[in-house]
């Protein structure tokens, strides 16, 4: 089995080269996906041996780099991609858990809700809060059993990748993904990973540092997403996102 792991960076400086040694641990393979750094990220980068890197010339947003990842996957035929982030709030000794856990699911979610660990730190409580309520509406509109929509260490089958057509480009892209895998019927288990925030100031951005407004974008993320599936109709396992020729 080819397993990829994928590490979306914006302006990680401070972090990237710590977080690819321990990465170079537990994955052969790793992709980084710069997402328009400008704070010296690229130039680190560019040190590090047998790293692959996919370049955007600008910001485009954690879900377009998510998708730039998913493409990478399918064009050079690896059979599974995991997914982290970059700001420390995930293990990469956790990665071959993933790897085990997928051998039985579509898509292996870890999720800092699941159970408790040890080295648990508090959630900043807006973050925590809209976790919440967005995990209730996905699981009653579209019947998931989720406890964490937002966590972004994951693993993915080659044949679940095939199936999605990611378009988000902002924060709000898990939302599309799991609006799309309850409708394709997807096979997902979450597996417990710690609640770690290491910067719980970390800033969203723009309008989405306000919780109202943040959470007003992740509902209309969720019903554009229901209502392109609403029009679409199924064929060959896939979906259109318009009524289909």
């Amino acid at each position: 089995m080819r397993s990829l792991t994928a590490i979306p960076v914006y302006n990680e400086a401070r972090h990237v080269r710590r977080v690819l040694a321990e990465v170079r641990r537990h994955s052969a393979d790793i992709l980084v996906i710069d997402d328009g750094s400008t704070d010296g990220t690229s130039a680190l980068l560019a040190r590090e041996r047998g790293l692959r890197v996919v370049t955007h010339p600008r910001n485009q947003g954690y879900g377009a780099a998510i998708a730039s990842a998913f493409a990478y996957t399918l064009e050079h035929d690896y059979d599974v991609l995991v997914t982290m982030d970059c700001d420390g709030q995930h293990e990469p000794s956790r990665i071959p858990v993933l790897l085990e856990a997928i051998d039985t699911a579509d898509i292996v979610s870890g999720s800092r809700y699941f159970r408790d660990f040890r080295q648990d730190t508090p959630a900043p409580s807006d973050r925590q809060a809209i976790n919440r309520i967005i995990t209730a509406e996905i699981n009653e509109r579209f019947g998931l059993n989720l406890t964490d929509a937002f966590c972004g260490f994951k693993a993915y089958r080659r044949q679940s990748l095939e199936k999605l057509a990611i378009t988000e480009t902002g924060w709000g892209m898990p939302l599309q993904l799991w609006v799309q895998a309850a409708r394709l019927g997807l096979n997902i288990k979450e597996i417990g990973v710690p609640r770690l925030y290491l910067d719980p100031k970390r800033a969203f951005g723009g309008v989405l540092d306000d919780a109202t407004e943040r959470l007003a974008y992740y509902r209309q993320v969720l019903d554009t997403t229901a209502a392109q599936f609403a029009a679409g109709v199924q064929q060959d396992d896939s979906w259109c996102w318009e009524p289909c020729s």
